[in-house]
């Protein structure tokens, strides 16, 4: 520039000064929001698809996703974040993580959006499950909102159904069935004592890791199933250790001796991705994973009727808003909007979670979708036997631990499981009675 005059070098760069401000205040004006989220890695485009989504319908305010570890993970940072100041506008979080989190005074309670001008209306509340409406109370007051609503059913491999001489068009109808398909497609092919081919993975991971909780979620089916439940109405004693309990775990163990499971590995989504596991327990968050397998063969169908009904287990993730956000009321927009019939729709269409709302299943868009993927309507279908645990006010992390403790002994410990779920619920029914003295 020592070519130019002083005068227009002072122009420019007074003009390159007032663009550069120009672009701050411009970019001021967006409101960035962080939402911690703890989705597979499969789902995650369809979470940005979901944020940009947003963003274009409100263009002032930005969502950025940001991946946690799930589990204890997740709560421990959680906690971290609300001590050391740094905690999220938004996260997902899980239904027992309310008391810790409620009790760190660290998110809002939904009423006090409900209160103002932007609320969500009754009939679009008495719209969403019921279930998952209980899951985001802590209580009896909502905290947070559900995002999406998540079950398990039992993943199937046709190929290895057509090689054991089975049905893939007549999945296993009771538990005695399971065990016996299990059976049937579990093979030693090289004779070294150790099963190349399983026929269903029972979903055992330690009880003190990040899959504690995750092994109890998929337990509670076959707890219902045989008629159990988690906790009593009055919140004073656990009801995992009752007869239904005892039949449950004595299921899980079986299956886990007879197909020598403590020698197959715990990856249950590789084993099935590469042909070597028939059947196992999933959940619909990994649908995008499956039909991007080319090759594989699978179909989802229900869970095997139990000893009293058929169930499977409702839940979700919910949505909450924390008091160090400085923008909360465009963070409620956002879960407000998370809400609306034709955004669960693109939600479900995107992710492979299900819709929150029973009148999503009215949007034509989605109606057509499941006619197409007869996978994701097994798991839609499945809503209509589905149940929520009865939610545990107090020690909800703990109390889960012990059951997962409970688990692991009677299947890799090989002990009773009567024996050790009574065990369990003694140390659970102590906490109890503690929050009761208070």
């Amino acid at each position: 520039m020592k070519n130019f005059p002083p005068v227009v070098i002072v122009s420019a760069a007074l003009l390159f000064a007032i663009g550069c401000r120009g672009k701050t205040e411009q970019a001021s004006n967006v409101v960035t929001l962080t939402f911690w989220h703890s989705t597979v890695s499969s789902t995650v485009p369809a979470l940005n698809e979901l944020a940009a989504k947003f963003h274009e319908e409100f263009p002032g305010i930005e969502v950025k996703p940001q991946y946690v570890p799930t589990g204890d993970a997740l709560i421990q940072k959680l906690i971290t974040s609300v001590q050391s100041h740094t905690a999220p506008d938004i996260s997902w979080i899980h239904a027992n993580f309310l008391q810790d989190i409620i009790e760190a005074d660290a998110i809002y309670r939904i009423d006090e959006f409900q209160s103002g001008p932007d609320s969500l209306p009754q009939k679009d509340l008495n719209d969403i499950y019921p279930a998952l409406l209980q899951e985001a109370k802590w209580r009896g007051t909502m905290y947070s909102l559900p995002m999406e609503a998540t079950g398990i059913a039992l993943l199937c491999n046709r190929e290895l159904f057509k090689a054991a001489g089975l049905d893939p068009a007549r999945p296993p109808q009771t538990w005695d069935e399971l065990r016996e398909y299990a059976r049937k497609m579990t093979v030693d092919k090289n004779g070294d004592g150790k099963n190349d081919q399983v026929g269903f993975f029972v979903p055992i991971f330690p009880a003190s890791g990040p899959l504690g909780d995750w092994m109890v979620w998929q337990f509670y089916p076959f707890l219902f199933e045989a008629g159990g439940d988690v906790i009593n109405k009055e919140q004073t004693h656990v009801l995992y250790n009752s007869e239904a309990g005892v039949k449950a775990l004595t299921l899980w163990k079986d299956i886990y001796a007879d197909l020598n499971l403590g020698s197959f590995t715990i990856d249950y989504e590789v084993a099935f991705a590469s042909k070597t596991l028939a059947m196992t327990l999933d959940g619909p968050w990994n649908l995008p994973r499956w039909r991007q397998i080319k090759g594989l063969d699978w179909e989802i169908a229900p869970l095997p009727v139990g000893p009293a009904k058929r169930a499977t287990i409702v839940g979700g993730e919910y949505l909450a808003i924390f008091k160090q956000s400085q923008h909360p009321k465009e963070a409620w927009k956002f879960v407000k909007w998370m809400t609306r019939p034709d955004i669960q729709a693109f939600w479900s269409m995107k992710s492979g979670y299900l819709p929150i709302r029973n009148s999503v299943k009215d949007v034509k868009e989605y109606r057509e979708f499941l006619d197409q993927n007869p996978n994701l309507k097994a798991f839609v279908d499945q809503l209509s036997v589905s149940q929520a645990p009865s939610p545990v006010d107090f020690f909800g992390l703990r109390i889960s631990r012990h059951l997962a403790e409970a688990i692991e002994k009677a299947t890799l410990g090989k002990a009773d499981p009567k024996t050790v779920l009574d065990e369990a619920a003694a140390k659970s029914d102590e906490l109890l009675q503690s929050a009761v003295r208070k």
